[in-house]
């Protein structure tokens, strides 16, 4: 057996199903070890698309998305999506093979040559090594899933020379026993149970480290009486229904007076980085609590209780150990998240409003269980920041890096995740051109996606910044393609919609088709007053 035929057998035993990736003639000892069919591969027609899938594969499925690609440019192009995935914490497992090094780590003008491969990589990631030899690939990867299982999720990247991938090894490798989530240390949990018994009016902030622990969440806000706040990340946490919901995400600003205006706030899984509030210092009380699995998240928390912990377990524990609020502080509690609802209801500027009537309409048609994967377009910006989701929903959204293209490739990943579940992208016309090529992928794999491309044949977002910043916008408008003809031969259904009724008969169309990809494509000329 060759290391790459190890390797894949060694991801099987960790329990991988699938592997995306597109092979090159430095990863043929990789694909050697993928065609006895023990894992599922996915094929993408660009590297960057393959990331995005195993992005979103990961943060459906909860496992770890790996990619094999090649060296040099296969690499490069994963860079972007390995940004996302570190920015937003997702767990992703890249594997490259790389070219032997040289004396003084100077170009040979080998084909697909890096003087140093790993550091392009290492930025991105947890992190990124190259193996010395065969016996170190075991090793590595047994690092990388126990950085998964225990760690804040990130990229990890694992490069392993030509002349290892060939040699050979004797008998397969076994899977090391891997930790678990660390629990909250006793003594911090009285801390904190001392600190939210004396509080008459405590929030939580809720971010995507606190997504897989949900009803954990919910039930210890019900029992303290804490209106939830959602980041990006974390939407759908708090239903939207729920007396507890403030109405709004994070970056909202009715949603951080309110909890500007908390005893004591309690922040699960997030790190409050500048993209979850959008300001330059965001108001907090001064007394907090804050659980998170990132050491440097909570080092930089000043005051704070920093519990170092998974949030399920931290979560439980208060449950038993805090006394339930009163019929009173109840009652308090959703009087301000009644009053901050009212504030997010007051009159929007027209374009942001119609945003947010077409999204509600959206959400409205789909299953309770569906899945949303948005692009970085202005209507999405207005979803996240002011539509709230139900409980059942899943968003995905390029959050940290924000990046252009995200949507359809993460969607395909998603939906490789959840087959059952519905799928909707929502995207716009310059970033679907980033990696709309991966149509043909979703097609071939006989899925069920439905896109809706909000089409303003501009950069809009960029086009208003200039605006803003005082100068005639340059160079923000483009000669779109005929995206319906660029679907079908992709072997979509596609169509366009010009009212928003037209809009939700697409959709409802689109959704009892369960073997073929719809593309609606929706103009927002026509739709503005």
């Amino acid at each position: 057996m060759r290391v790459g035929q190890a390797l894949v057998e060694l991801l099987h035993r960790y329990g991988v199903e699938l592997v995306f990736g597109i092979p090159g003639t430095h990863s043929l000892e990789l694909y050697r070890g993928l065609a006895d069919g023990k894992l599922r591969h996915v094929l993408p027609r660009h590297e960057q698309g393959g990331g995005f899938m195993a992005d979103g594969y990961a943060r459906i499925s909860g496992k770890p998305g790996v990619c094999f690609v090649i060296t040099g440019p296969g690499v490069t192009n994963m860079t972007t999506p390995l940004g996302e995935a570190f920015l937003d914490a997702v767990p992703m497992l890249v594997i490259s093979p790389v070219n032997p090094p040289t004396v003084a780590r100077r170009n040979d003008g080998r084909l697909h040559e890096i003087t140093d491969q790993a550091a392009v990589t290492r930025p991105l990631t947890a992190f990124s090594e190259t193996v010395a030899c065969a016996g170190d690939v075991p090793e590595l990867v047994a690092r990388a899933f126990a950085s998964f299982a225990s760690d804040k999720p990130a990229p990890v990247h694992i490069s392993i020379p030509l002349p290892v991938l060939g040699e050979q090894v004797r008998g397969a490798w076994a899977p090391a026993t891997l930790p678990g989530r660390p629990a909250p240390p006793p003594d911090q949990l009285a801390a904190c149970a001392q600190l939210l018994g004396g509080s008459q009016s405590t929030v939580i902030v809720a971010g995507g480290g606190a997504r897989a622990a949900h009803r954990l969440v919910m039930a210890l806000a019900e029992h303290l009486a804490a209106p939830v706040i959602a980041t990006v990340a974390g939407r759908g946490i708090v239903d939207a229904g729920h007396p507890l919901c403030p109405g709004g995400q994070l970056r909202a600003d009715p949603v951080q007076a309110l909890l500007a205006g908390a005893d004591v706030a309690i922040i699960l899984g997030s790190e409050l980085a500048q993209t979850d509030h959008w300001t330059d210092h965001l108001a907090l009380p001064a007394r907090q609590i804050r659980v998170n699995l990132n050491p440097d998240a909570l080092l930089a928390s000043g005051g704070a209780l920093a519990v170092k912990a998974d949030v399920a377990l931290t979560a439980e524990a208060l449950l038993r150990m805090c006394p339930p609020a009163s019929a009173a502080q109840r009652a308090a509690a959703e009087q301000r998240c009644e009053e901050t609802r009212a504030a997010m209801a007051r009159p929007l500027d027209p374009r942001t409003e119609l945003h947010c009537r077409v999204v509600k309409a959206l959400l409205e048609s789909l299953p309770q269980e569906a899945i949303i994967v948005s692009d970085m377009t202005q209507i999405a910006y207005s979803a996240v920041d002011l539509v709230p989701l139900r409980d059942t929903m899943q968003w995905l959204h390029p959050t940290g890096y924000g990046t252009l293209g995200y949507a359809l490739p993460a969607a395909i990943g998603a939906k490789l995740a959840a087959p059952a579940r519905k799928v909707l992208v929502l995207a716009g016309d310059a970033g679907f051109q980033y990696t709309g090529q991966e149509m043909a992928v979703a097609s071939e794999l006989g899925l069920d996606l439905v896109v809706v491309l909000w089409n303003n044949d501009a950069l809009q977002q960029i086009h208003d910044d200039m605006l803003g910043a005082q100068f005639e916008p340059f160079a923000v408008t483009q000669r779109n393609p005929d995206f319906q003809a660029w679907a079908q031969a992709c072997g979509w259904r596609a169509c366009v919609a010009d009212t928003l009724p037209g809009l939700i008969e697409h959709l409802n169309t689109a959704l009892s088709h369960d073997d073929t990809c719809t593309l609606i494509q929706l103009n927002e000329r026509s739709l503005a007053p």
